[in-house]
């Protein structure tokens, strides 16, 4: 049986067999970098209270410092993060940086699209401006991939390299920065809400570690529920396509894209949903979880990792 032209069937793809997402992922305790390649395990790291349940500051940890920044990495560390979901956008001249929206606006003191803006300008910017905590984090500037990977090895922090779009633009830096940091095999994974951006980054190098990202009901709702649309015909077609794209995450896109981990909206998880995903050896990590009580729910009884916008306090959810 032969596939599309210029396509391949599933069992074609030039892919091993997807890595495992260790628990926790892994690091040398006191060191930075290793010359380890692809496919060495490195023991030991920070857990919460050893229950092996990895918590993963979301871009960052933005409610307690400015998001997507140096400061809130090194805050995510101080305030016992196990890990931290990094934002990947690029500059008109190509940097890739960690930013999550597709503007400055809302987190710099800045206006525009971020692709009309050259690194050296960004450069310039207050990542600060908009933060709660602007006054503590005065000056602080929009990192690069590189120094944001670095400031992670330097805490030995995990790192989810969560890719908006720009799919080859991505895979392409990804593939760069693991080969200049091979830990990155080992504490690392890269996840997104667009299969066409894991896929792509599998192709480029088949030993990173990769999740799918998904909230049912994203096409046709926002974050918090509210229509995506007022007219209705157009409501109930993206409604359509909801149940669509869910049966396909579910049933087709995680075996196609090789993923070793799924990370899903926190109001559809439950044990018979983590135990569906093990036992095709796939893990769930849940977003966002910003209560003590959820937090204890999912250490104490789910017992997956979860990301969070505040290891200091509860706090809004961030959409």
């Amino acid at each position: 049986m032969t596939g599309i032209p210029g396509k391949k069937m599933i069992r074609d793809l030039p892919f091993p067999p997807r890595p495992p997402i260790l628990k926790p992922l892994a690091f040398h305790k006191g060191t930075e970098q290793s010359s380890s390649g692809p496919g060495s395990v490195l023991p030991e790291l920070k857990t919460v209270k050893n229950s092996g349940v990895s918590v993963v500051a979301h871009r960052g940890g933005g409610h307690d410092a400015p998001e997507n920044t140096l400061a809130a990495i090194r805050e995510a560390s101080q305030n016992g993060a196990t890990g931290v979901e990094l934002d990947l956008e690029f500059t008109a001249d190509g940097v890739p940086v960690l930013m999550h929206d597709e503007t400055v606006d809302r987190t710099t003191d800045g206006s525009g699209a971020l692709s009309n803006i050259s690194f050296s300008e960004l450069s310039k910017l207050d990542a600060s401006a908009k933060h709660r905590l602007r006054e503590r984090f005065r000056g602080e500037k929009v990192p690069t991939l590189q120094e944001g990977v670095e400031e992670c090895l330097r805490h030995q922090l995990t790192i989810y390299f969560d890719v908006k779009g720009h799919a080859d633009e991505a895979a392409a830096a990804l593939k760069a920065v693991y080969r200049e940091n091979p830990v990155l095999y080992n504490c690392s994974i890269v996840c997104s809400f667009e299969p066409s951006v894991i896929y792509k980054m599998r192709r480029a190098d088949p030993d990173v570690v990769t999740a799918l990202t998904h909230r049912p009901w994203s096409l046709s709702h926002l974050g918090d529920g509210t229509p995506r649309f007022s007219s209705p015909w157009k409501h109930h077609w993206m409604q359509v396509l909801d149940v669509v794209l869910d049966w396909a995450h579910h049933n087709l896109l995680w075996n196609l894209c090789g993923v070793s981990a799924f990370l899903v909206q926190k109001n559809y998880i439950s044990q018979a949903y983590v135990q569906y995903w093990a036992d095709r050896g796939v893990e769930v990590v849940s977003w966002t979880i910003n209560t003590a009580v959820e937090k204890q729910y999912h250490q104490h009884l789910l017992n997956i990792s979860y990301i969070t916008d505040s290891l200091r306090e509860d706090c809004e959810p961030h959409y």
